[in-house]
């Protein structure tokens, strides 16, 4: 059992908790070194979901979240923590082992007669919700997720999973139409989660090779396209103008098409068509560029956007008499733009065009990039080069990895100490030719030779290392894994590997080798996307 110690103004009192507003506690004090706990609206709502789990006397005493000290509790998961981390190779592999046999119990199952990985087969734990960015519902409790929330999909005549004793299922239905194996309602915002199969399943596979042909799809009509909303830009009608703007912002910006939200249940994020008039500035002249339009709000999961784009002088008409809260594009919504998109071409979406673009964007940077001459790993920073100018086109960006310092001075040591490994076997270099000129015998010659092949793979070692080292400066702020999983052709890839002689391991980890088999499968070194 923990005691929280409850601090009165006066006098420390240590207080023991019942069951429920104990493990409550405990996820509190797991998070007390993170930026969460500092936030008031976190510690408002998690206090107030606290309170509802404590019995009468707890409530009476525990009036303040700020006369709490969890440092006690923190400071005993941080040796739990730390036990885990000095535990010997045995008790490790005792671990693997168990998850192995979770796995071989809970992580298959059989679809279409195929035996498949199940992704996610254990159910969220219950701890405080964080969301992304402010969140009006962060630290609220999330609940434990109960046999009888859950919904069962398996075929009429399947074995059907067995709820733990003393339980039931809340349903067990049988549904082809829909992939998922499981679903729950989660009580935060109010929605579905599901159990789905793992990526390199053949379902998902399926799913992963038409979202990249859809996109290949409009790389046929692109220009088309690109030509009527251009068009359109001078249209008479405000509703057709504004479609046409929306479009390019989404083509050459590759912003994200902005669906309505709830006020209140989320951070504040927009996409497209929810830009607000405030959060774009036009300049009649910026930086030596005319008529430059400057963007700068919050997108998907409160990722800051912010650009300057050199831009026309319609975006001052749809402005004309607005307040900063109201809509810059106010006769259009998702749903106008999405029908619009499909009478362009069947299955288009904004999606599609962050994909396609996505997609050429980094099969032109290959091309332009890689150097036949270069050796594997200049190449390979010739593919993140790539890469990074697609995650940079979606806005992708992370916060600079907490060891980043640490690791770069780390890697420079290494690339110090190879300099004067270098410098040492260029000296014994030229003592050996030295030598092998007074003796000229075959043994010095060889001496010559080995301490030349010495010199070359010090030299090879430096320059990898020194490419390691650029790319990740380069890579500090740019998030590549969501582009590389979601928004590339992944034949684009293997492709360019086949060409060049670069093991296909140097570019996609195993899992993505497993999720991709298709297209290692399918691409030839000539593929064009």
């Amino acid at each position: 059992p923990f005691s929280l110690k409850i601090k009165p103004f006066f006098v420390g009192k240590v207080m023991k908790l019942s069951t429920k507003a104990e493990e409550v506690a405990t996820f509190f004090a797991k998070m007390l070194d993170h930026e969460y706990t500092t936030k008031e609206i976190f510690r408002k709502n998690f206090f107030k979901d606290w309170r509802k789990e404590m019995t009468s006397e707890e409530k009476s005493t525990i009036t303040s979240l700020s006369k709490c000290d969890f440092t006690h509790m923190s400071q005993y998961f941080k040796a739990q923590s730390e036990a885990r981390k000095q535990m010997s190779k045995e008790e490790k592999q005792k671990i693997k082992e168990e998850n192995e046999r979770l796995l071989k119990e809970y992580g298959y199952c059989v679809m279409d007669n195929h035996k498949e990985r199940i992704a996610n087969f254990k159910i969220e734990p219950p701890g405080l919700f964080r969301g992304r960015g402010n969140h009006p519902k962060m630290g609220m409790l999330k609940r434990r997720i109960m046999p009888e929330d859950i919904i069962i999909n398996c075929s009429k005549d399947s074995k059907i999973p067995a709820p733990p004793p003393g339980h039931k299922w809340k349903e067990v239905r049988h549904d082809n139409k829909v992939t998922w194996l499981v679903s729950w309602t989660e009580n935060i915002q109010g929605s579905i989660k599901y159990i789905m199969l793992n990526p390199s399943s053949r379902i998902k596979g399926e799913k992963d090779w038409q979202k990249y042909e859809t996109a290949r799809r409009l790389k046929k009509c692109v220009d088309k396209i690109r030509n009527q909303y251009r068009e359109d830009w001078k249209s008479k009608e405000m509703k057709v103008r504004q479609r046409a703007v929306a479009l390019y912002f989404i083509d050459k910006l590759a912003l994200r098409a902005g669906n309505e939200k709830e006020e209140g249940e989320t951070a504040d994020t927009v996409g497209c068509c929810s830009l607000r008039v405030e959060h774009i500035k036009l300049h009649p002249e910026l930086d030596g560029q005319e008529y430059v339009v400057e963007f700068d709000f919050l997108g998907k999961d409160s990722i800051r956007y912010y650009n300057k784009v050199p831009v026309f002088k319609n975006l001052q008409l749809f402005m004309e008499n607005k307040q900063p809260e109201d809509d810059l594009f106010d006769r259009l919504n998702t749903s106008i733009l999405n029908k619009h998109l499909q009478d362009l071409m069947e299955g288009l979406t904004a999606k599609v065009f962050r994909t396609y673009n996505a997609s050429i964007t980094l099969q032109q940077q290959l091309k332009e990039l890689t150097n036949p001459d270069d050796n594997i790993p200049a190449k390979i920073l010739s593919y993140n080069r790539a890469n990074r100018a697609v995650a940079i086109l979606c806005n992708h960006q992370r916060a600079p990895p907490k060891t980043f310092e640490k690791s770069m001075m780390n890697l420079q040591s290494k690339i110090d100490a190879k300099k004067e490994q270098l410098a040492d076997a260029r000296r014994e270099l030229k003592s050996a030719k030295a030598d092998a000129k007074v003796r000229r015998d075959e043994k010095s010659k060889k001496t010559v030779e080995s301490k030349k092949k010495a010199v070359q793979r010090i030299e090879e070692q430096l320059m990898k290392l020194e490419v390691q080292a650029t790319d990740r400066e380069e890579n500090k702020q740019i998030a590549l894994g969501t582009s590389k999983l979601n928004y590339l052709d992944p034949r684009i890839s293997v492709a360019w590997c086949k060409k060049w002689g670069i093991p296909i391991e140097k570019i996609y980890n195993k899992t993505q080798r497993e999720k991709f088999a298709w297209a290692i499968d399918m691409a030839e070194e000539d593929y064009e996307f």
